[in-house]
């Protein structure tokens, strides 16, 4: 199964001291034993440089974007014209922030499910695409 893994469930990964690690950890790791896929606009690897940076120090969110462009379990999916009309209709009609609606956009191409830890994306995206939840 493909999954669209938003940026809420990676920062959580690759945060030891995130509230969600140990749950999100679990998680991805039954997914992986299941040969399910992971995808993400390719917008991901700027939002978890910024993200990590923030939380922790610059070289560490360089360090997360190289630990995620190396994952064979991991495909981003370019965010070209179409892509990007499609998530600004989406944030248009869902009320989602910009960022969120590429997640969904990508899930609604593909008709696949999206994961997420944002509890407003996931109500919203929702009413279009398959959401799936941790159980916390």
């Amino acid at each position: 199964m493909f999954i669209v893994v938003d940026a809420s469930i990676w920062v959580a990964r690759l945060v030891s001291e995130d509230v969600f690690y140990e749950p999100v950890k679990q998680w991805m790791s039954a997914r992986i034993e299941n040969d399910d896929e992971f995808l993400a606009p390719s917008l991901l690897l700027a939002e978890i440089g910024g993200a990590i940076s923030r939380r922790t120090t610059p070289s560490l969110g360089l360090k997360a974007i190289e630990q995620l462009q190396s994952l064979p379990g991991l495909q981003l999916v370019e965010m070209e014209h179409s892509l990007l009309r499609e998530a600004a209709q989406l944030a248009a009609e869902l009320a989602l922030r910009g960022a969120d609606s590429t997640y969904v956009a990508v899930a609604a191409r593909l008709d696949i499910p999206l994961i997420t830890l944002d509890v407003d994306q996931r109500e919203k995206a929702a009413r279009r695409v398959k959401v799936l939840e941790i159980s916390t």
